[in-house]
C-alpha cells in the first residue's frame, strides 16, 4: 500500500481535512495540471483519507512540477 494520493482538492482544503481527521501530512505539492499530491506519514493514514475522499482521487498518471534545475547551478 502506498502513502501517495493525488487528490483533485486544492492544498488548503486538503490540508484541512487531515488536520480534522488526524491524517499526518509528509508532504504535498501542487500539481500543474491542477489538484495536489499528498504523501502521508503512515500507510493507516493513507488508507483512511483514500476512503474518504475516493471521488477526489485522480486515477490516471500524474506530471509533477520539475524541483532540480535541469542545469548545475554551479
Amino acid at each position: 500500500m502506498s502513502r501517495v494520493l493525488n487528490l483533485t482538492m486544492t492544498e488548503r482544503e486538503t490540508l484541512d481535512y487531515c488536520q480534522g481527521r488526524g491524517v499526518g501530512v509528509s508532504a504535498i505539492e501542487a500539481l500543474p495540471a491542477g489538484g495536489v499530491r499528498l504523501v502521508c506519514m503512515s500507510v493507516d493514514g493513507a488508507a483512511k483519507a483514500r476512503k474518504a475522499l475516493k471521488s477526489s482521487l485522480i486515477k490516471e498518471e500524474v506530471v509533477r512540477a520539475r524541483f532540480r534545475p535541469r542545469k548545475p547551478l554551479w
